[in-house]
């Protein structure tokens, strides 16, 4: 892969536009774009972690997407300075823009996330796998003879919010324009994590595109020169986007640091518990000149402290993982590059890492609050699921109807092939906001009833 056609403005949808010329560069306004969405404003109220907040404010999807986008906004620009001077004959590529097409995929790397954290994830997948669903596996239309293909079969027992996010870039739904988004190639292979379709995901669940979108994604690699790997016949699996690795760098910081921070606010890891582990990031001479700036914080203002430390940590992983990057470039460009960049940066911060990882799986991810949201949420989704299938399946009956005219005409949950509908209503399902979910699956219960 090389870096002048990895990197292309080009437009999805809008391949044949002729960009005019503007202050902002065509990637930024992905960014702008993106800021001002419906699906990115609906991520405040989705949860990250823990439960959406009371009177202590932790983070939520929001929140978690803008630090990422900050972080990644770093690594692109701290890496693209390494690279240039690198190979300075790259000066008028778009090499010099790394941190606008990082910081805008960091933006949408978690579009497609359904309500609940990854237990919305989770409620989807066994629907199908081991649940109410489980029968569409063999369905047959009796008057069509549409089936699912084991392919859609195996979108639906893995879905995945990665995959998600990039239908909900480039999905032409009804009564929109073509391109979805029309974002710039770079910045959608960005976001795909996972270049691989449903049938390779294993156990880990993990793809990057559903077999709707799979020419798409083809369409994109193909344009940016992205290597195809080899792969069972019938299957699509395709070498990482190199600036993939920078977007879950970015992602991988956040989302670590930041789960230490807030079980910290929430009383879940105590002062010195989170002190131990974010002081181990750092040589004992930085720990020492780190521990004297903290003396010279307010001693009763412990959060302070915290913040101070998440801050050092933050900025150093940014370095080391720039480092690891630029280090690794050619394995990069060849596909041969394994692992994620944390797992290439020194052993000092990458052995305290990982001890964040233990203390988040032990401590944090299994703690009462998250587990209880957790099951809250896989029963919420899990009947709204069960709903609409039914209604999709079967559209003439009275309650069906009812049920479809409450959803948006960009939902073809009427669609005539039998994959078609099933995806629309998980479009219609993973939009939603936790509270929306909420609310939705109350009043259908007779929980709550609307104000006539």
């Amino acid at each position: 892969m090389i870096w002048s056609q990895l990197l292309s403005s080009k437009r999805f949808g809008l391949e044949s536009h002729k960009q005019q010329p503007d202050d902002r560069t065509e990637f930024q306004r992905d960014y702008d774009r993106l800021i001002f969405s419906a699906p990115f404003r609906r991520l405040q109220n989705k949860t990250q972690v823990f439960p959406l907040p009371g009177s202590i404010f932790v983070h939520n999807r929001l929140t978690h997407s803008l630090e990422v986008s900050s972080v990644g906004r770093s690594l692109g620009n701290d890496s693209a300075r390494l690279l240039l001077e690198r190979h300075p004959e790259l000066s008028d590529t778009h090499l010099t823009e790394l941190g606008s097409i990082v910081s805008a995929a960091c933006l949408a790397h978690d579009l497609g996330n359904p309500p609940f954290g990854h237990s919305g994830e989770r409620a989807i997948a066994t629907y199908f796998s081991e649940g109410n669903g489980s029968w569409l596996q063999t369905y047959k239309d009796p008057v069509t003879g549409d089936s699912l293909t084991p392919t859609q079969w195996n979108d639906l027992t893995h879905f995945d919010g990665n995959a998600n996010a990039l239908r909900l870039l480039t999905h032409h739904f009804n009564g929109r324009r073509r391109g979805g988004f029309v974002m710039t190639y770079s910045t959608l292979a960005s976001i795909v994590k996972y270049p691989f379709c449903s049938d390779l995901a294993g156990d880990h669940q993990k793809f990057g595109f559903f077999d709707a979108e799979r020419e798409d994604y083809q369409k994109i690699a193909d344009e940016l020169g992205i290597l195809r790997r080899e792969s069972t016949p019938g299957t699509l699996c395709y070498a990482r986007f190199p600036l993939a690795y920078l977007v879950e760098a970015a992602d991988d910081i956040c989302y670590e640091i930041m789960d230490i921070e807030d079980a910290h606010k929430l009383k879940i890891l105590s002062t010195a518990d989170v002190k131990e582990l974010l002081l181990a990031y750092f040589s004992p001479k930085r720990r020492d000149e780190i521990k004297q700036n903290l003396q010279q914080l307010d001693v009763h203002d412990v959060n302070e402290q915290v913040v101070y430390l998440r801050s050092c940590v933050i900025n150093m992983l940014e370095g080391e993982c720039v480092r690891a990057f630029v280090d690794h470039e050619q394995e990069i460009l060849d596909g041969r590059f394994e692992g994620s960049l944390i797992e290439h940066i020194d052993d000092t911060p990458r052995l305290a890492y990982e001890a964040c990882a233990r203390t988040s799986y032990g401590h944090i991810y299994h703690s009462k609050d998250v587990v209880d949201i957790e099951l809250a949420g896989f029963r919420v989704m899990t009947f709204l699921i069960d709903l609409m299938v039914e209604a999709a399946m079967h559209p003439d009956r009275a309650y069906s109807q009812l049920l479809i005219n409450r959803v948006s005409r960009q939902y073809q949950i009427c669609a005539p092939r039998l994959y078609d509908r099933l995806m629309a209503v998980l479009d219609y399902i993973s939009g939603m906001t936790d509270v929306y979910a909420l609310d939705f699956y109350r009043k259908i219960n007779g929980m709550s009833f609307p104000i006539i």
